[in-house]
Parts: C-alpha cells; structure tokens; sequence
C-alpha cells in the first residue's frame, strides 16, 4: 500500500514539472532548475553527471531548452558557463560537476591564445621592447615595483649537518616584518672558490619539501659542486607555524612567493663562496610556475628548468600562480610567453603525457624555439618529454635536470641518488619540532600579513 502511494505521489510530482516546463515561455526566460536540467542532459545523451546537492541547490538556467546543442560538451559548456560551474570527463559516459577554472583552457584555444600572442612581433628588436614592456607591468601586476625594504635582521641558521659528500643548515630568512621564509641549504662537503647557486623552490605535492625527491634533488645538485637551497611557498611547509594552509589559495601568496625568492637570492648571492656568473633555478608543478615567473623577474637567474608546469592552455591552477593580474599585462600574456622572456639563457622544460605539459612538443615547444631563434640560440631551450608519465618529479625528470645543470652550470657529472641521506621532517625545521623557537616578532594570519603588506607598500 505504502509502495503505491509512492508512486502515486512521484507521479504527480512529475506530472506538475512536465506541466511547469510545458508552460515556459520567455517571460520566465525558459527558467529550469539546474538539477533538472542535468538529469535531462543524462538522459538525452546516456551519460551520468556526479555532483553535490550544495552544487546544485537554488541554482536554476535561463534559456535552459535553448542552450542544448548537438554534442554533450557543447551543451554542458553553454549550460553550466553562465553558472560558473563545468564538467569533466572522470571516465567513460561519467562526468563530475565542478566550479568553473578560468586557467584552464582547452587546448586548441590556449594554441590559437598564444599563436595571437606570437603576432605581435617578428624581430629581435620587436621582442625585446615586448619583453622590456611585460615585465615592467609584471613587476607592477605583483605589487613588487618598487620593492618593500628589506629587514636588517640577519638570516636565522642552525647547526651543520654533514653526509657523503655535501652538508645540509636550515635557514629562516625575513622576508617583511615578522615574516619569515624557511629552507635547506645544500652544500658540497669539499670544495674550493665559488660554486653555482641552485635555487629549488617546492611545488603542491604532499610534505612539501620533506619529500624523498627534493632531499635527492637538493643533495646530488650539492654533491655535484652547486649550493642549493630547497624552500617552503608561502603558507606552505615550516610556514604553517604563521598561517594556515587556506592561506596559500589567496592571491597575495604569488606576491609574497615572488618576493621570498628574491630575498633568498640576496642572501645566497651575498656569500664570499657563491658564483653569481652561475645562478639556476628549477621546480616542479607550481613551482616551476614560479621558476618561469622568477626568471623572467629577476636577471641574475641564468639557467633554468621548470618541470611538468608550463602549457599554453592551462595558467596554473593555485592563486599563487595566476592569482595576480599578470596575465592582463601586454594585452594578455601567458605562461609560454613568459618562459620565453629567459631567452636567450638556458632552459629545460620536462613534461609529460600525464597533465597539462602533454603537448608541449607539438606546439607550445616550437615557439620557444622561434623566440630563441631571434638570439641564433635555438639550442639553449630544451625540452625532455615522457609521454608515458605523470605528474611527479620523479627519477627521470630528476635526471634531465641534473644532466641540463651539468651542461651549463659546469657541475661534476655524479648523478648517484643511492650516497644521499633521506633526512626525518624534523631535522629540516628551523624553528624546532612544535615551531617553540619561532622568533618573537613574528606575525600570526593572513589579516596580520596584510597589514604589514601595506605598510610596506606605502613607505
């Protein structure tokens, strides 16, 4: 009996939806809920769409019958664009519901994106004045021209520790009042005059710069012959003691990232022992956003090689890569075209055929290619591809980039990963195990930071 009602109940209740939809006009503006609307799209084109009742709640879609098209992505697409939502694809005939990502583009239009960027000049000198002009307006676009001043405290360094062939301090260096940026510093054991400076800033992966892979990268790149200094992104790592990791998804993070670094840099560039003819910088994912940002900042970089990160069709998909305006400079820019403002020095870009970097080779390469070509220096951009992996900075992609630093850094050619010590997180904090040596001026939030941020500014 139960059961009967049931349906008779299911069944008036769609008999009045049928009613109701029968009767729109343009007056209600052809008005459907949006949940209604994806169960008809899942009927019409025999697929099944995931997402969340807070996704869809009080969400409706004006011209809903209108907006139909006869593929399914070209009628999600015009469905869901007006809401900032999409779909996409998790597997065959299932797609899953998610907030609209304004850096993620497909890719023929990120191809004819850059393509459009490409007309605007033909000659070395047409270049090199748009390269002068973007990154001014980059400078700009991050609040960073003119620099805030620098602190006068001296960098906070703890005990050396020593392992085969390199040794490894962690450093905390003030990056504004209170603010402090923190890494590892890797040196050879042995070593005489002055080495190359390596800077490795870390990338989204988990335990941050604790990870296996950037303790390998940093000890080889050391043991090598270079100086090398693994770092925490803005509330990311050891920064967590000041703020939390919500933090790092606002957009001021790109600033305070591109301002960390340059500091870094003041420093390691400060030592009787550092080359500064020889200065590299290499991440992975959004780091090697930041490694393209970074060089295109700041000329005493002069080697390069962001790993499974740059795409003509994709700008980063953290605020601390895109979330400042400078892809607005220029009449619009991407990444690609910022990773060509190193040109003429070296560059390595890894990719592979498991993200955004899948097809780097067919074009985004090629034009680096033509924009080195204007220094006759085609040969100082490289690209190592591994279509068979993914999105990691794993062996292989270590190897590329020990092999590129080598070549042009003037390193040892000893790659052996088996001599490096794999160190506990604990033994890389500066600030001791439950953050207790965390120096008194230092500021708590991201509301605190912003205050010190536009004091900074305004002086």
């Amino acid at each position: 009996m139960k059961k009967n009602k049931l349906i008779a109940l299911l069944t008036v209740c769609l008999l009045s939806t049928q009613c109701l939809l029968a009767q729109q006009t343009s007056d209600s503006a052809y008005k459907r809920p949006l949940k209604v609307v994806l169960a008809d799209i899942e009927q019409r084109f025999d697929v099944k769409i995931r997402y969340t009742e807070p996704q869809v709640a009080d969400k409706w879609v004006t011209y809903a019958d209108w907006r139909y098209r006869p593929t399914l992505e070209a009628t999600l697409d015009n469905v869901l664009k007006p809401l900032d939502l999409k779909a996409r694809k998790d597997k065959e005939k299932v797609y899953k519901l998610g907030n609209y990502e304004y850096y993620r583009w497909p890719v023929a239009e990120g191809w004819a994106e850059l393509d459009r960027i490409a007309t605007q000049y033909n000659t070395l000198p047409e270049w090199e004045q748009r390269k002068t002009q973007l990154k001014q307006c980059l400078l700009e676009a991050l609040q960073l021209s003119p620099l805030p001043a620098a602190p006068a405290s001296k960098p906070i360094i703890t005990s050396e520790r020593k392992y085969d062939g390199y040794t490894v301090r962690n450093i905390a260096i003030e990056v504004l009042p209170g603010l402090y940026i923190n890494g590892s510093l890797y040196k050879p054991a042995k070593y005489k005059g002055k080495i190359p400076v390596i800077l490795n800033p870390d990338g989204h992966w988990e335990h941050q710069r604790y990870r296996s892979d950037c303790q390998y990268r940093c000890a080889v790149l050391a043991r090598m012959g270079a100086m090398t200094f693994s770092y925490d992104l803005f509330a990311w790592g050891e920064s967590l003691l000041q703020f939390d990791i919500k933090d790092h998804q606002k957009s001021l993070a790109m600033t305070i990232q591109a301002l960390g670094s340059i500091r870094i840099l003041d420093y390691l560039l400060s030592l009787k022992d550092a080359d500064t003819a020889r200065v590299g910088i290499t991440g992975g994912s959004g780091a090697g956003s930041h490694t393209v940002l970074m060089t295109a900042l700041d000329n005493r970089i002069k080697v390069s090689a962001p790993v499974v990160a740059i795409s003509s069709y994709f700008y980063g998909g953290c605020p601390c890569e895109s979330g400042m305006p400078i892809h607005a400079c220029g009449n619009r820019t991407d990444n690609v075209e910022i990773a060509a403002m190193a040109a003429p020095q070296p560059q390595l870009l890894v990719s592979d055929g498991g993200d955004w970097t899948d097809k780097t080779p067919e074009h985004d390469f090629p034009y680096l290619q033509k924009i080195y070509g204007y220094y006759n220096k085609t040969g100082n951009v490289e690209n190592v591809h591994l279509p068979t992996e993914g999105h990691d900075f794993g062996i292989n992609k270590r190897k590329a980039v020990y092999a590129f630093m080598i070549k042009y850094l003037g390193l040892q050619n000893d790659t052996d990963e088996s001599k490096i010590t794999i160190e506990k997180e604990s033994a890389m904090y500066v600030f001791g195990d439950k953050g207790e040596k965390l120096p008194a001026n230092a500021i708590h939030g991201f509301a605190q930071l912003e205050k010190v941020w536009k004091a900074a500014i305004t002086k």
